[in-house]
């Protein structure tokens, strides 16, 4: 058992002043000692994961930080093939899709929870059921309306429970009806949206069951410690179907939100990945054998609250898009192989992205001032919110320039933790520009263009289009080909060039630093999502 007093001897004086202005003394000193005894370890994993975790409740978390946790926790239906992202097989062992595709029919292995408490066809519908409930208020509910049938009606409170056309056959079947075809169904599936969960502990502990002492898994891991702003462990989960392929003793999650601090805690050793990298430090870790670089199916953004003047007018929304020189942007500021853009989209199989307004100072001016600024005169001093790290601070100062430069505008920049970013973005809307980032949860385009419908929980800028939510909803029942992708990419056209519901800055490159000629089983891919039951110190 690790104690946590002690400090590796090597790490610098900065380092230690960097974390321990991130987590509280105490914890600098709990957090600072894992070295010590993670050098004496050679299955120990530890990662600088971000933000510190809201929840551990599936059907409530919500970024990447949670959900990292989430795939050594939790195992559903299916999972993330380490290489591809696509679906393999989880909970379920095998799976049969109908010939009009709009029915799945899931064989399930016997499997059971850290208790010991047995997983039956039924825990899949009572979980399901939890996180499309109201009362939940799951934001990802949207994601099991977008494709079961009868989940939607039953998640907005415009039927019951009995409408959600999902069923357990007997104690190891399950079975749903889709609304339509659905060609990216089961791999939609691997998210957890679609989680299995301890029901029975649920029920027993209510709101209290994803805590430490109470929380069960099926997962690969289950929870060891969680000590707030300090650390996270987990460890094997002997009960888990298939133990003997996890291969990592201990997996140890750091809250790091700055990269710097995180760049050099990997450098000393002190960690063994580290997501994403200091901007200010690229053209050295571009060199480094250990930087893992990738193309990624994600997009950066902003996005405006269009419910708030004067990004209620499309021209302003516009003018403020074209006055950005995104090239500009991932050459001379990202500068890690980031790729400029103007869609939200980005490219896939068979679907060419639709496109917003292009770089165009002088018109970006026209714009303005046909909508009451001219030369920027009177436009309100409104901020631009984004959450504690510093690729995003760098991001909104050259933002900031560049509109005043270009427009002659003043904006604001407030940085805010991860907590109360969530919040003020997603529940409470209470901004008018915010940065955000979309990693797809499936190798689609509908997993970018669902989360401005109407209802959706990521939703955060308010955007509403009918014209925009019949398209993607008619896509949603369409089988796969060109027809489906004209569907999808007609509502890219309208959320971008008719209405600029949001400024695409670029595509992200998963960027990572990991040893993997230490590590096995570490794949970049398209997701970014890497479960770690695959993960391995080489040779074991």
């Amino acid at each position: 058992m690790r104690t946590y007093k002690k400090r590796i001897v090597g790490v610098t004086i900065m380092v230690f002043i960097l974390v321990s202005s991130l987590i509280p003394a105490n914890a600098a000193k709990e957090t600072s000692s894992i070295v010590a005894e993670h050098a004496t370890s050679t299955a120990d994993f530890v990662i600088g994961n971000g933000a510190e975790p809201m929840t551990l409740d599936p059907s409530k978390i919500q970024g990447v930080p949670e959900h990292r946790i989430y795939t050594a926790l939790f195992e559903g239906l299916v999972g993330y093939d380490p290489k591809t992202a696509r679906a393999t097989p989880g909970v379920a062992e095998s799976w049969v899709i109908s010939n009009d595709g709009t029915r799945i029919t899931f064989r399930l292995r016997d499997t059971a929870w850290s208790d010991g408490v047995r997983i039956s066809a039924q825990t899949v519908v009572d979980s399901w059921l939890r996180t499309l409930d109201p009362a939940t208020a799951s934001d990802y509910a949207y994601l099991p309306g977008m494709v079961v049938k009868g989940a939607y009606e039953y998640n907005a409170g415009e039927a019951g429970r009995d409408a959600v056309r999902i069923r357990a056959l007997d104690d190891l079947t399950f079975q749903v009806d889709l609304i339509g075809p659905m060609p990216y169904a089961v791999d939609m599936m691997a998210h957890y949206a679609f989680a299995i969960l301890p029901m029975h502990v649920i029920e027993e502990k209510g709101d209290d069951w994803a805590t430490v002492g109470n929380i069960v898994c099926n997962g690969p891991f289950r929870l060891a410690e969680w000590k707030p702003r300090e650390y996270l462990t987990v460890v094997p989960n002997e009960t888990y179907w298939d133990a003997k392929a996890v291969k990592l003793s201990r997996i140890t999650f750091l809250p790091i939100d700055d990269s710097l601090v995180a760049y050099d805690m990997f450098k000393s050793g002190e960690i063994d990945w580290a997501h994403g990298v200091p901007l200010s430090l690229i053209d050295e870790i571009k060199l480094r054998p250990d930087y893992q670089v990738a193309p990624q199916i994600a997009t950066y953004y902003y996005l405006f609250n269009l419910t708030r003047e004067p990004f209620d007018d499309v021209r302003v929304r516009r003018a403020l898009a074209m006055a950005l020189d995104t090239e500009e942007l991932v050459d001379e500021v990202t500068r890690g192989g980031q790729l400029a853009t103007r869609s939200i989209v980005p490219p896939m199989e068979g679907y060419a992205p639709a496109e917003g307004a292009a770089f165009d100072v002088a018109a970006a001016r026209r714009l303005l001032a046909a909508a009451g600024f001219p030369g920027g005169q009177g436009f309100p001093k409104v901020p631009i919110l984004y959450n504690t790290h510093y690729d995003h601070k760098i991001i909104a100062e050259w933002v900031q320039a560049s509109w005043k430069r270009n427009l002659g505008i003043d904006v604001t920049l407030v940085e805010q933790d991860w907590k109360t970013f969530l919040y003020a973005r997603m529940y409470d809307h209470n901004f008018h520009i915010a940065r955000s980032g979309w990693v797809g949860d499936y190798l689609d385009p509908n997993t970018f263009l669902d989360m401005f419908i109407v209802g959706s929980g990521n939703n955060d800028g308010l955007y509403a289009n009918p014209e925009y939510d019949a398209l993607v909803k008619q896509a949603g029942a369409m089988r796969a080909g060109p027809e489906r992708m004209a569907a999808l990419r007609q509502a890219e056209v309208i959320l971008l060039r008719k209405d600029q519901a949001i400024i695409p800055f670029y595509y992200y490159v998963e960027q990572d630093l990991i040893d993997t000629g230490k590590w096995d089983g570490w794949y970049a891919n398209p997701l970014g999502v890497h479960e770690f039951k695959y993960i391995s110190p080489k040779g074991r």
